[in-house]
């Protein structure tokens, strides 16, 4: 008789009154890491920014949760909320593209692949906008880009810092060149911004890849990334194919990228809000101030021994 049959026998042989009823476990309550394949309790990994406190490894978040861990309590203002995709294209591959987005939009509780708006961060007023990947893969349709170029011009207009969350598999298929557009339009909003003298710091999480890395992904004055991220543009698959050579196991990785200068910095979740803020502290435009005219007031002026100062300002550079 196996182990398993003798104890399986001996819960029969216990009447049913005095059988222990067994626990169930709520779903949700524990979450297993992709990478290292530990059990977490999952109000400590929320707590930990859904990084595993085992290995390090970033599970994915989305739009909503992001923005709670970017931005101050009661300070988020939603902007260009109601703003939706149509089908001008009429596009069908499996399924109609407009019967995709209802269903998705009713899935996640979207309107499309981007959360766009205003908040503080550490006291800080900035100007944020959070791709989400689980609507169609983050894929930047016409919604996205203009949701974005508003933004920018928005954050330009009240002399903001811009920050952009990137998660995306790239420009939207179904809706073909308009969502190419998008490209050169967030990247003349970018222009404007940096002439005004303005910061702007893409952060980019797993996977950016496609048009989004092409184009604002990598035009920050700063640009940083999550540990272990995807960064790319065409899949590795096709880069091989096409130059008929082997790529290095860590190809198109964040670390990858910073090692060749694509990227600032490499900064674990945990620390993304801090680093954030430092960033924004060090570049806010100074005060002209008048260090030799203060001087100079302190001074009595009717002592025949002071000299006459010249005084200069000292601003923004050009």
């Amino acid at each position: 008789m196996s182990l398993f049959d003798w104890f399986a026998d001996r819960r029969k042989a216990v009447p049913n009154s005095e059988q222990r009823p067994e626990r169930e476990i709520a779903d949700g309550l524990w979450i297993k890491c992709e990478a290292c394949g530990a059990l977490t309790y999952a109000k400590d990994l929320r707590a930990n920014f859904m990084v595993c406190l085992e290995c390090g490894h970033h599970l994915r978040v989305y739009s909503e949760e992001r923005i709670e861990q970017l931005i101050d309590a009661n300070t988020w203002k939603a902007i260009d909320w109601g703003l939706c995709a149509t089908d001008p294209l009429k596009f069908r591959d499996r399924k109609q593209y407009s019967d995709r987005l209802r269903e998705t939009q009713e899935k996640t509780g979207l309107v499309d692949a981007v959360q766009t708006g205003l908040g503080q961060l550490e006291s800080l007023p900035i100007a944020l906008a959070v791709m989400d990947f689980q609507f169609m893969g983050g894929s930047m349709g016409s919604v996205v880009g203009e949701k974005i170029t508003r933004l920018i011009e928005r954050a330009t207009l009240e002399g903001l810092p811009a920050i952009v969350v990137c998660a995306s598999g790239g420009a939207r298929m179904q809706e073909g060149m308009l969502s190419l557009m998008q490209m050169a339009k967030i990247s003349g909003a970018l222009e404007r911004h940096r002439e005004a003298k303005l910061l702007y710091i893409p952060v980019l999480t797993h996977p950016t890849t496609g048009g989004v890395t092409a184009s604002f992904a990598m035009l920050g004055d700063i640009i940083i990334a999550e540990p272990k991220a995807t960064i790319g543009f065409a899949g590795r698959r096709v880069i091989e194919q096409t130059l008929r050579e082997k790529l290095p196991e860590n190809f198109q990785t964040a670390e990858y990228l910073l090692a060749q200068g694509f990227v600032d910095a490499i900064v674990p979740r945990t620390q993304l809000k801090k680093t954030l803020a430092q960033l924004i502290r060090l570049h806010q435009p100074q005060p002209q101030t008048s260090s030799a005219s203060s001087v100079a007031e302190s001074l009595n002026p009717s002592d025949p021994h002071i000299i006459p100062t010249h005084t200069t300002s000292f601003g923004r550079l050009p």
